[in-house]
Order: C-alpha cells, then sequence, then structure tokens
C-alpha cells in the first residue's frame, strides 16, 4: 500500500509540474475502438489535438492510422503508438484483456498506467475499457467496484448518474461508495458546492424498490452527503436530484431507453413541422428551437462518460462515435483531469 501512495503521488506531482511548467497534456486514443474506427477516430484526435492544443496518442494498427493521417493537417500534436490487436465488441472483456495483451485498448490503459499519458479515451467494447483500466491503471485503494458516470443535459444543468454499464450486480455498499464518487465528481468537476444525491428507484418513499435499493437507501441516509431520497426515472432530467445512483444494469438500461426517447421526440417533431411546412421551408423560430434542442440532446456534443474509481482518467465513448465526439472527448479529458477528482477520491477512500 505505502509502495502505491509513493509511485502515484510522484506521478501526481509530475503531472502537476508539467501542466503549471506549460508542457502540454497527453491523451492516449483507441484508434480501433468503436463502429467507425479508425476513420472517425484519427479525424476526431486531430480536430481535438489542434483546438484544445494537448497530444493525442493514437493508439493501434499504425499503418490505418496513417492511411488516414495523410489526409489531415500536419502537426507534431499527433503521436501514434502501434498496436496490433482489437478487442471486437462482442469478445468476453476479462479474456480478451488477458489475452490480446497488445489490444489497442489494453495498450491506452498501459500508458496511463505508466505516465505515459494523462488520460484515455475510447469508444470501443465498455466492458473491456473497464478491464483493462482495472488492469493497468488500478483501483483508488478503498473503492470496491468503478463506476461509469453518464452525464445527463438536464433542464437546469447536468446530473450525473452512475452507474451507467460497468457493475450489472451490486452490493449495497457500492451504491454508497458510487454515491461518495459522484458527489466529489459534481463538486470538483462542476463547481457545485453541495450536490443532492438521489438513489433511483420505482417511487420516492423510503419503502419502495427492491433488497438493494432498500438496503442502500438505509445506507446512503446515514452518510455524510447531500441525501434527498428516492429519486423515479419521470425526475431524473429535472434535476430534482445532482448525482442518481443506481447499479450498472438499471443504469445502462435508462441510458439507452434515454437515448430512443431523445431520437423519437426530435423525428416526432420533425414529422409534425412538415404537415405544417410541406415544401420543408421551415420558419427560422422553427429552425432555431430545432437547432438549440438536437444539440443539448446530441450524444456527440457530450463527450463520453467518465470511468470514476480508477488511478487515472478514461472517458468511455459511444460506440458510434463520430470525430465531434472523439473532439469533444478530449476535452472532456482536459478538464477532469484539471479539476484533481481523482485526488480527492483517494483522498476520501484513504485507507490505511
Amino acid at each position: 500500500m505505502e509502495k502505491w501512495r509513493i509511485e502515484n503521488f510522484y506521478i501526481y506531482l509530475l503531472m502537476k509540474a508539467n501542466f503549471e511548467g506549460g508542457l502540454r497534456m497527453r491523451i492516449a486514443i483507441d484508434a480501433m475502438g468503436g463502429d467507425f474506427a479508425p476513420k472517425e477516430i484519427v479525424l476526431g484526435a486531430v480536430e481535438g489535438a489542434m483546438e484544445y492544443g494537448v497530444e493525442a496518442i493514437l493508439v493501434g494498427d499504425e499503418k490505418q492510422i496513417y492511411t488516414y493521417l495523410k489526409d489531415c493537417p500536419k502537426t507534431e500534436l499527433i503521436k501514434v503508438r502501434h498496436a496490433s490487436e482489437v478487442i471486437e465488441m462482442g469478445e468476453s472483456p476479462s479474456k480478451g484483456v488477458r489475452k490480446k495483451k497488445d489490444a489497442s485498448i489494453v495498450v491506452s490503459a498501459q500508458l496511463v498506467g505508466e505516465g505515459e499519458a494523462d488520460a484515455m479515451v475510447s469508444a470501443g467494447n465498455t466492458g473491456a475499457a473497464v478491464a483493462a483500466c482495472l488492469f493497468k491503471i488500478g483501483r483508488i485503494p478503498g473503492v470496491e467496484r468503478p463506476a461509469v458516470a453518464t452525464l445527463w443535459p438536464g433542464i437546469y444543468g447536468t446530473v450525473i448518474m452512475l452507474d451507467a454499464g460497468a457493475n450489472k450486480d451490486c452490493k449495497p455498499e457500492f451504491l454508497l461508495q458510487f454515491a461518495l464518487m459522484g458527489d466529489l465528481l459534481a463538486k470538483t468537476a462542476y463547481n457545485i458546492e453541495k450536490p443532492k444525491i438521489g438513489l433511483l428507484n420505482i417511487g420516492e418513499e423510503s419503502t419502495k424498490g427492491n433488497d438493494l435499493t432498500l438496503k442502500a437507501y438505509k445506507l446512503l441516509s446515514k452518510a455524510d452527503i447531500n441525501f434527498i431520497g428516492n429519486v423515479e426515472g419521470t425526475e431524473l432530467l429535472f434535476n430534482k436530484a445532482n448525482v442518481v445512483v443506481c447499479d450498472g444494469f438499471t443504469g445502462n438500461m435508462v441510458l439507452k431507453t434515454g437515448e430512443g426517447v431523445a431520437n423519437f421526440i426530435v423525428t416526432l417533431l420533425k414529422q409534425e413541422a412538415v404537415k405544417i411546412w410541406s415544401d420543408k421551408n421551415f420558419s427560422e423560430e422553427f429552425k432555431t428551437i430545432m437547432s438549440k434542442a438536437q444539440k443539448r440532446l446530441d450524444y456527440t456534443e457530450h463527450g463520453g462518460a467518465p470511468l470514476v474509481g480508477i488511478n487515472g482518467i478514461c472517458i468511455i465513448t459511444h460506440g458510434r462515435a463520430i470525430a465531434k465526439t472523439i473532439k469533444n472527448a478530449i476535452k472532456m479529458a482536459m478538464e477532469f483531469v484539471k479539476s484533481g477528482v481523482v485526488k480527492e477520491i483517494s483522498c476520501k477512500f484513504h485507507v490505511e
């Protein structure tokens, strides 16, 4: 334990000195992960590196990466790290990470774990991203399970929901830890002074729910956080809570349902608009409303979801990530590194 603290405190001081000294932040990007890899990943990495002034390390098949880089603006901000293997979406995450040690997602995590990169971004297999981070970056001591923290565009600001897929089966104690990590995430990354923490459930009453949520409710009620009780799915986007906790199976179902509903609303509005403007010559007011609504609902605008509880920063993006998604994920990775959230969680879960 003492060795872990010394090594990781050294890496933290080195990163801090680098940023304060004006050295560029380094983001490892899994170039082979996602439905549109490597083309969209490469394009997004170049856009993000040039816009935000970070060093983007593209990890993957160098031959394929250079095929798309040759048509991009030349910049010293792009580095390439060859990785000969890929963990596919249908593969077992744990087996894939153990067998394919030179997989792009594994090498990306390794770069962060060894201090060669300050954060990583991947649009690949979520389970493989979690497993790679656990093997190569490691959990923060005291944290039992890392969690995927999705960021929802609430009516009055961002709502953090975790877990959204890292842990399909959870113990009540895991949900308590998700709440503690979400609380710190809201404070450090979003400057919310006293985040409201809610438990996703089928009713507001403390007696509602299953065995997991009933036990978790009791633990959360005693915790040193601003726990406001149960939050129903209908209240998720109306900012009743700043942070909402749930098991990963439920969270992932809610996430996918939310994506579907967002697409349905946009499609429905377009269908109804055509009935009014049959020539599709929409009014300027309607165009403005649609543009703003689509931007808030578009997953490509939000970058991705941080994996919290590991000793580093990993942003997991949508499997259908395009260049804009990757560019915004790079921005998100930068912001989370600068926020110091990993250090804050480490202090909170300090284990003797």
